[in-house]
């Protein structure tokens, strides 16, 4: 299939980027550059009842969090959001629109998660702080207005590698019960040397050496790689874990591992949906209110949130 239309005139139009400069920039400067570039999209039009920042006990401290509730009738099922990151950028503010758009498209609250970003906090802090989350969002349900038994997880990208290893962690520890998992272009083994990664290892926004460079900034080492909290794909067993839906797009370097990994968990007898956006490229979750491939993926993903967790707030009004 051909690059989406407007997927490609944005890429023509954007200035060249050489990913070799990362190993150059400092961190703290490729972070603000990119947060500037995802913000100057503007606020989101989106209106939810409620936004309150918190912060919650964490692993290595106050971990902040952002919580959305939709117009309801109490209690709602809820998310727990991890953004996209690359283990190494993102924040709250980037995908501000995304968990606005999920609070009231699905009916759910919200709760987005800024965990521990790397070179700073190396593997396992972002998924430690991932899994208190999840634990402190069941427990303050009740008071949240949620509903502890309606639990999701979600992430895109690095958000989706912490969604799934939170859902490998809950099975594995006995709970939080989690009703679902919704995936978008997970990172699921960090290995990073699937066929996908050669394919679409350049032109198409997330090169295959600015993916690697994300990966040696999260881990310590080559063991941290091989560790199913790492990378979920090796996990021995993907049985028991919550129904889910995964999303995957033509042109990137993640396609192969999100497939592989939602055919694992359909071939271990879990319930999941997987769906491919051909055309489409790393980063369009977050591109739905300037393409039409963007609000499809987006709307899909609340489509597949709203029956598994959520409410029908045409009903509840």
């Amino acid at each position: 299939m051909p690059l989406d239309p407007e997927l490609a005139a944005l890429l023509d139009a954007a200035p060249p980027f050489d990913p070799a400069l990362l190993r150059t920039t400092p961190v703290a400067k490729y972070r603000a550059v990119m947060k500037q570039g995802i913000l100057a999209i503007g606020p989101s039009p989106e209106v939810v009842a409620s936004v309150v920042d918190t912060t919650m006990q964490g692993p290595g401290g106050a971990l902040p969090l952002r919580i959305y509730t939709p117009q309801h009738t109490e209690p709602l099922g809820m998310a727990v959001f991890f953004h996209g990151s690359g283990f190494v950028i993102c924040d709250l503010d980037t995908h501000d629109h995304e968990c606005r758009v999920l609070a009231n498209g699905a009916g759910v609250i919200v709760v987005s998660v800024d965990y521990r970003l790397a070179p700073e906090h190396k593997f396992p802090a972002a998924i430690d702080d991932a899994y208190a989350a999840l634990e402190w969002a069941v427990a303050n349900a009740a008071h949240l207005g949620g509903d502890a038994s309606r639990v999701a997880v979600v992430g895109d990208s690095a958000g989706g590698n912490l969604a799934a290893v939170v859902a490998q962690l809950a099975r594995d520890a006995g709970g939080p019960a989690i009703a679902f998992q919704l995936l978008v272009y997970p990172v699921t083994d960090l290995r990073a040397d699937t066929p996908s990664y050669t394919e679409n290892a350049t032109g198409y926004g997330l090169s295959a050496e600015a993916m690697h460079w994300y990966i040696e900034q999260y881990v310590r080492g080559a063991d941290d790689v091989l560790d199913p909290r790492a990378s979920p794909l090796l996990a021995a067993s993907l049985t028991d874990l919550p129904r889910g839906f995964v999303a995957v797009c033509e042109c990137d370097p993640l396609r192969d591992e999100g497939k592989q990994y939602a055919h694992r968990m359909r071939d271990a007898g879990v319930d999941v949906t997987l769906r491919r956006y051909d055309g489409a490229i790393h980063g369009v979750f977050q591109m739905s209110r300037f393409t039409a491939i963007g609000r499809r993926m987006l709307d899909d993903c609340v489509d597949a949130l709203r029956p598994a967790i959520g409410t029908d707030l045409s009903r509840s009004a």
